[in-house]
């Protein structure tokens, strides 16, 4: 008998789902039941976990103490870049550009420069 007291809430739970109505559970939509997949859905989702290529591809030289990076993108999306120099000497004053938006198949010309020598360059990219 003690054994009935200590599982009836768990039996009460279980009742109470398996009496849930047909009408209380939901429904897959009209839009998730046309992908030809099982369960409905996974399709739609799968299309929407794939990464969409982004970006604009940036190649940097530097001659002496003047950078030179040319940014093309070659996507759909509008890609946002801007130059960081980092100069080599302490009391040189390291340069950020303004950013720049590079459009579908547009190429961009950006420049920097240090009074001496150039440490590190980098580009970075945001929407």
């Amino acid at each position: 008998m003690r054994l009935s007291h200590r599982f009836a809430p768990v039996f009460a739970a279980v009742a109470l789902v398996m009496a849930v109505p047909h009408d209380a559970m939901p429904h897959p939509r009209a839009e998730d039941v046309g992908g030809g997949s099982w369960p409905p859905g996974i399709e739609t989702a799968r299309r929407a976990a794939v990464p969409q290529p982004f970006g604009a591809e940036c190649r940097t030289t530097v001659t002496g103490s003047h950078v030179v990076a040319y940014c093309h993108n070659p996507y759909v999306g509008t890609d946002r870049v801007a130059l960081h120099v980092e100069c080599a000497r302490w009391w040189d004053i390291d340069g950020d550009s303004v950013p720049v938006d590079v459009g579908p198949a547009m190429t961009v010309r950006l420049t920097g420069r240090c009074w001496k020598e150039i440490r590190t360059v980098w580009i970075t990219h945001g929407e």
